[in-house]
Parts: structure tokens; sequence; C-alpha cells
């Protein structure tokens, strides 16, 4: 399916995928700001999130890569940096490992390469923060005006399996330049930090102080600076200053 978009700018194209819940409009809007000046900044909505409407969440991350390919090449875009976090950053790493040609650059950030060993645990306080957010009556009704198909999402999420330690975990085949970020107060984050480079030497890691999970919108100056230098490192165009 093509996944409905937002574009800003003109440049080498960026694309920012969302964190769960949000959309390509109420994410990333502090990155969308910066580099718009320099880069054509493309800010999908994901399947089953604000626009792209879907019931279909069952194959999620396979399914999320095949709409962004189809996407990027309805928007004429041959290749793109590709920028995400959480569940963005995995669909972001599906797509790099099915579209490689399409992606300049990848950067990650709110991912775990390891299960950790408590995952059960932090599965399960994650599902009952879930829930407790649908009985918010204000909250279920931002949602309400923002989705059309959040509770299907909230559902998938809530599966213990849900999440892809067999993709996150096999890093090794990534040949383009890829950027690995996470906030020092996300402790199983912090770990990926170190078992990262193990997997593949060439990616970059980045451990930025006094953030958590949500790395770019917790300390968005810090987050655009370092994005912004590994992309000047690996593009014909940056940011200025």
């Amino acid at each position: 399916m093509l996944l409905h978009s937002e574009v800003f700018g003109d440049g080498e194209p960026i694309v920012f995928l969302h964190t769960g819940l949000q959309t390509g409009m109420t994410d990333f809007e502090e990155q969308r700001d910066y580099f718009q000046s320099r880069f054509k900044v493309i800010l999908p909505d994901l399947r089953g999130h604000g626009k792209s409407s879907s019931k279909d969440l069952s194959n999620y991350y396979e399914d999320s890569s095949a709409d962004l390919k189809a996407t990027l090449d309805h928007l004429g875009v041959e290749s793109a940096h590709i920028v995400g976090c959480s569940i963005g950053a995995l669909v972001g790493l599906f797509f790099a490992k099915r579209f490689p040609e399409k992606v300049k650059t990848l950067t990650l950030s709110g991912m775990m390469p390891e299960k950790p060993a408590n995952w059960l645990e932090i599965h399960k306080n994650m599902v009952e923060q879930q829930s407790s957010l649908m009985e918010n009556e204000q909250v279920v009704a931002y949602f309400d005006q923002l989705h059309d198909d959040w509770r299907e999402f909230i559902n998938l999420s809530a599966e213990e399996d849900s999440y892809p330690f067999e993709e996150t975990a096999d890093l090794s085949g990534l040949e383009m330049p890829t950027l690995f970020m996470v906030g020092e107060k996300k402790a199983n984050e912090v770990k990926g930090a170190v078992i990262v480079p193990r997997l593949n030497k060439q990616i970059h890691v980045s451990v930025i102080p006094f953030a958590g999970h949500l790395v770019h919108s917790e300390q968005p100056e810090v987050y655009n600076q370092i994005l912004n230098g590994f992309l000047r490192k690996y593009s014909v165009v940056g940011v200025d200053n």
C-alpha cells in the first residue's frame, strides 16, 4: 500500500519514520524544522497510523517495509537517508535489509538488538501501560481523531513475540553507513550500544545523556547535531550550523 506522506523542503531525500501511535506530522517535528532547509524531508504515516489506514497488521514490519518501498517509488525517490525511532527504527531496519539499494544511510534509535533476559517482565509492564492508556477518555479521544486503527496496533504489540528480535540481532549484513543512537536512561538500549559494534564494526554508536527511549524528542538539539554530522560525513550536503 502507499503511505500517506507529507514532504517539506528540497534536496537529498531524508525519511523520518515515527514511533508507535504517532504520525509523520506529530513526531520528529524538531528534525523536520531543522533539516528541511537542505533536505527533502519525507514524513510517512506508517501502516495503521494516521491517514495510512489498514486493518491488516498481521505481518507488520515486512509489510511496512514493502509499503515504504512502494511509497518512495511513487514519489520518484531512488534512494534516501532513512531515520527511525522505536517502531520506525524496526521498519527502517527491515527496509534496509530488503531494499539496500534504496538506502543512502540508516539511523536507528529506540531499538533493542538483543532480547533482554527480563523481556517477559518488560513486556508485561508495557502491556499494562497500554491498558491504562485505553482507560483514559482524553487519551482515547486524542488517538481516535489521529488514527482509525490504533486499537488494532495496541493488540498487535500486546503479543509476547511481537518484537522482531531475530531481525534486530542480525545486523552483520548492513553495508550502508549506519548510526545507532540510544538514550542513557534506557538500560536495555544502552546495552545495545555495546552489542552493536560486535555485530557490525562499521556501525557508528552514540549514547545521548539525559534522554531515554525517545532521544530525538527528549534531546532534539543534541540529536540533530549528531545526525547532521553523520549525514555530512556520508552526504554531499548537511545543515549549516
